[in-house]
C-alpha cells in the first residue's frame, strides 16, 4: 500500500496541507478571526477522511487522532491566516495542488476501505467521500452552497473514476506501485484537464414536454 511507505506518508501529509489551504482561504474571504480560520483549515484538510473513517468503522478517525495530520491543517490555517494575500496571487498553483490531493485522497480512501474490507463498492464509496467530503463541509460551514453542485464541475466524477479503477485494480489483485501512480495521474489530469477545457456536469435535462410549455404563460 503506497501508504504504507514513507514517500506516501509524505504525500498524504501534502495532500491534507493544501487541501486545509483552500479551507483557511475560505474563512479569510468570510472574515473569519483565527479560530475560524483554523477550524475551516482543518475541517477541509481531513474532514473528508474523517467522515470515511467514521462510515467504515476505523475509530477513532485518522483526522482526531493522528498528531501529524493535525498539525499540518493547524499550519495550513496559520499560513493562510498569516500571509492570504500571497496566497490569493497564487491562486493558480493552488488549483493545481488541490487537484493532486484530491488524487491522493481518493486513492487512500478506496485502499483504506479495502483494508477494512468493506467490500469494492463500499470502498469505492470511502474514497470519493474522502476525496470531496472535506470540501463539501467547508462550504456548509461558511453558509454556501457547496461549490461540487454549484459550478458543475467536474469533481466527483474524476474521484469517481479513480476510485473505481482502484477497487478493480485490487479486486484483479493488480493494485501495485505502478498501477497507484497510474491512478493518481488519471484523477490528477482529469481535473485539470476539465477545468482547462471547461468541462462541466449536465444540467437538468429539458426534455419534449419541457420545450412544449416553454412559450405558455
Amino acid at each position: 500500500m503506497i501508504l504504507d511507505l514513507v514517500p506516501g506518508d509524505a504525500l498524504e501529509l501534502g495532500g491534507v496541507f493544501f487541501a486545509a489551504l483552500s479551507g483557511g482561504l475560505a474563512a479569510v474571504r468570510k472574515r473569519f478571526d483565527l479560530v475560524g480560520v483554523l477550524v475551516l483549515a482543518w475541517v477541509a484538510g481531513l474532514g473528508g477522511g474523517l467522515l470515511r473513517d467514521v462510515l467504515i468503522g476505523a475509530i477513532p478517525p485518522v483526522g482526531i487522532s493522528d498528531w501529524r495530520l493535525v498539525a499540518v491543517a493547524v499550519l495550513a490555517g496559520v499560513v493562510t491566516f498569516f500571509w492570504h494575500p500571497r496566497l490569493e496571487r497564487l491562486r493558480r498553483s493552488i488549483i493545481v495542488l488541490d487537484a493532486g490531493a484530491l488524487a491522493l485522497f481518493v486513492l487512500s480512501g478506496t485502499m483504506k476501505g479495502l483494508d477494512y474490507g468493506v467490500g469494492p463498492l463500499a470502498a469505492v464509496f470511502a474514497g470519493v467521500i474522502t476525496g470531496v467530503g472535506g470540501g463539501i463541509l467547508r462550504d456548509l460551514l461558511t453558509n454556501e452552497a457547496p461549490l461540487l453542485f454549484q459550478d458543475k464541475q467536474l469533481y466527483a466524477i474524476p474521484a469517481l473514476a479513480g476510485a473505481a479503477l482502484t477497487a478493480g485494480l485490487a479486486e484483479a489483485d493488480a493494485l501495485g506501485l505502478l498501477s497507484q501512480a497510474a491512478v493518481l495521474a488519471l484523477v490528477f489530469g482529469f481535473r485539470l484537464l476539465s477545468l482547462r477545457l471547461g468541462w462541466s456536469a449536465p444540467g437538468p435535462w429539458e426534455g419534449r414536454t419541457a420545450r412544449r410549455g416553454s412559450g405558455r404563460m
